[in-house]
């Protein structure tokens, strides 16, 4: 999953042989574009600038078709500077552009000073040229019931999968082939030839934190600071990986039920959190039959709650919808909730288009249907909250018109120290993907964010995360302890019910998760 408890599953393995390490490429006569930086700033990031590069289509034909990328940059301060820090927030299909001003407001600014925070919409996204639109209003509400109880059910679903892959093929066939992530890390080297920068350090959340792995296993020598948060598991892309996300979405969602038992004061919904679970899934029932508003079917009530899986921030708004739900039957509270936190993606569709060109073409996935139905129905037995919601967001990739790749083995060797960042309760990306990439990335430094349930930890306001990120950052100092992470923080406080105190207390935290992408 795209845009983001981690114990509960490992993601499995891939079959012996499976990886493989792809070749740098030798360096080719091609002049290296000049970048022209322009103000582009907005009231919140007044000192971003903005670019665009050209980069290859298919970089093993570099006089050939051009791709544009479109980058930002929040400049170096300080008299002396540490080169340029490239950011990403996930996605796959995450634009980057305002990300660097965060990032660069968000650090101390003596560290922040002395780098160029580097932002970018990675190929095929946002701002770049081409963007890619598969189906427009694919994900227009009210959408079929994601649990197909009947046949039905499981043909208009496998319908619109595949009817988006076959889209995705009559109008970006002479790109598809090119939008993965080994081609997204050529254009990351790209970017830094067009810096003029030796070497770049880059920071990547969620799906990030892959494509900054393969980015170091293809180019190790050009890394000057690594930072991966909310790490992926590199041994499970990424069918495994999304089967392992529903067990850790299903626990994320039980946290939500247990959260809101807490506070029945509030709420009303009793103290027991399995009879709140309950009333949950009889009112997803409820809206399967009649959807709140016209809008807020079994489907979008699933959509409005798998965000509260990445950020407990979002849980009092998400409790209030719910109570007002069972309480008075008032469906405006639940579709305001969808309107604001549903994870879909906008009219253009350009996110979902990405996620899927680059997931389905990164590695294989099943092509028998029958190997999916049975997998998710596994699942769904233990954790039905979002098994099939998650299921249906990737079916695309059973039928995708492009072959897959083979994943990329990151485990590297040649790197400066790394540091990486994981909550032990992450859903979007479970613990053990932080515990791997510690494993395959020599030398690197784990720091665990103890119970903490958020995908995307640092610049969230935890300062003991922050205070390893700002020292890392300014002099490559990493903790190094004895166990399987070299330092623990204690996780951030949980959300109180929404009160003015409460609200003020999460607006860095609100500001990240706003741009960090759904579903990984």
């Amino acid at each position: 999953m795209r845009h983001r408890a981690a114990v509960l599953c490992a993601a499995a393995a891939m079959v012996a042989g499976s990886v493989t390490t792809v070749p740098v490429r030798a360096a080719t006569t091609v002049p290296v574009p000049k970048l022209s930086w322009r103000k582009c700033g907005t009231g919140d990031h007044p000192r971003l600038q903005c670019a665009s590069l050209k980069v290859p289509l298919d970089h093993a034909d570099p006089s050939g078709r051009q791709l544009t990328l479109a980058l930002s940059r929040v400049p170096h301060t300080a008299k002396t500077s540490q080169g340029p820090l490239l950011v990403n927030p996930g996605g796959p299909g995450g634009s980057g552009l305002t990300l660097a001003g965060f990032v660069a407001s968000a650090l101390p600014a003596k560290v922040a000073s002395r780098y160029d925070v580097i932002g970018f919409d990675p190929r095929g996204v946002g701002a770049g040229d081409p963007a890619l639109t598969c189906a427009p209003g694919h994900f227009a509400a009210v959408r079929p019931d994601t649990v197909p109880a009947t046949p039905a059910l499981e043909r208009a679903n496998l319908e619109r999968a595949r009817s988006f892959a076959a889209a995705c093929g009559r109008t970006h066939a002479d790109v598809l082939p090119y939008i993965d992530t080994v081609n997204t890390v050529r254009d990351l080297d790209s970017v830094r030839q067009a810096l003029g920068a030796p070497r770049i350090s880059y920071f990547g959340y969620s799906y990030g934190t892959y494509l900054g792995a393969v980015y170091a296993k293809l180019y190790p020598r050009r890394v000057h600071r690594l930072v991966l948060d909310s790490i992926v598991d590199p041994t499970g892309v990424w069918y495994e990986d999304n089967l392992g996300q529903d067990y850790a979405f299903d626990g994320r969602h039980r946290a939500l039920m247990a959260w809101i038992a807490r506070y029945d004061a509030t709420y009303g919904l009793g103290g027991d959190p399995a009879r709140i679970e309950a009333a949950w899934y009889a009112m997803r029932a409820a809206l399967a039959r009649t959807p709140a508003g016209g809008k807020v079917g079994a489907t979008e009530l699933e959509d409005t709650f798998v965000p509260g899986g990445y950020y407990n921030g979002y849980w009092p708004y998400l409790a209030e919808a719910f109570a007002a739900y069972v309480h008075h039957k008032d469906t405006g509270p639940l579709v305001q909730a969808y309107e604001h936190f549903a994870a879909v993606d906008a009219p253009g569709d350009n996110g979902y288009s990405v996620y899927t060109s680059v997931q389905c073409r990164d590695a294989p996935w099943p092509r028998t249907w029958d190997r999916w139905r049975a997998d998710t129905w596994k699942v769904h037995a233990k954790a039905p909250f979002m098994a099939w919601n998650n299921t249906w967001y990737n079916a695309p990739c059973a039928f995708w018109p492009v072959a897959a790749r083979r994943p990329v083995d990151i485990t590297n060797a040649e790197l400066p120290p790394a540091l990486l960042f994981q909550a032990t309760d992450d859903a979007a990306t479970p613990y053990s993907g932080g515990v791997t990439v510690h494993r395959l990335l020599a030398g690197s430094s784990l720091v665990v964010e103890e119970g903490g349930g958020n995908h995307g930890i640092t610049l969230s306001g935890n300062a003991c995360l922050d205070g390893y990120l700002a020292a890392y950052l300014a002099d490559g100092t990493v903790p190094r302890g004895g166990g399987p992470a070299d330092a623990v923080c204690a996780k951030s406080p949980d959300p109180e019910p929404l009160t003015t105190k409460a609200a003020s207390t999460s607006s860095r935290s609100s500001a990240l998760h706003s741009l960090l992408g759904f579903r990984r």
